[in-house]
């Protein structure tokens, strides 16, 4: 049985970064042909059609979204597209998950989206810790007031799968938040 953690690392990566390493051609609004795809799969996994179905269905963070017979990442991508999604009004608070080693960068910098087209934040501190634990080192969670930056005409989205995305996040904005406070 094909490894569905490799199948969904592997469609991360075309579908957000690098679409050439499948054969793959991402439209303005990051859509690719789901049957080029599955042909890949199968080809380097051994994994059916249906195996990709289900693992966009099951997919816990719901990073993918079918529509007929075309597939895409709902966020995260560094190539450019055009994810088509309506400026929101965020939560008056959301987090953001990183390591003590980046502090420095970002206390100076803000959070940017570095290779990324937006900075990703979220409504719960338990997921920006998921998102901290990813990397080796000492877990930070950023507090983020989107209520100020909304109001100051900076602007958010909401992904399919519930991420709230942004260009960047100015330093006045954070506020990290301690591990007495985690706990």
């Amino acid at each position: 049985m094909p490894n569905d953690i490799q199948i969904s690392k592997f469609m991360s990566l075309v579908l957000r970064h690098a679409p050439e390493e499948a054969g793959l051609i991402l439209d303005e609004n990051g859509w690719a042909d789901l049957g080029t795809l599955c042909a890949v799969i199968r080809q380097k996994f051994g994994a059916s059609a249906s195996d990709v179905e289900r693992i966009v269905a099951e997919n816990p963070k719901k990073r993918f979204a079918i529509a007929g017979n075309r597939i895409r990442a709902v966020q995260g991508h560094s190539v450019d597209i055009d994810l088509g999604l309506s400026p929101s009004i965020p939560p008056a608070v959301l987090y953001h998950g990183t390591k003590e080693d980046s502090l420095h960068a970002i206390r100076r910098e803000g959070l940017t989206s570095q290779s990324r087209q937006h900075v990703h934040l979220s409504k719960e501190i338990e997921t920006a810790l998921i998102v901290a634990r990813r990397r080796k080192g000492k877990n930070v969670i950023l507090r983020i007031d989107s209520a100020a930056m909304a109001g100051d005409g900076l602007t958010f989205f909401l992904s399919d799968n519930g991420v709230w995305l942004t260009d960047s996040v100015p330093p006045r904005y954070l506020l990290e938040i301690s591990e007495r406070e985690l706990s």
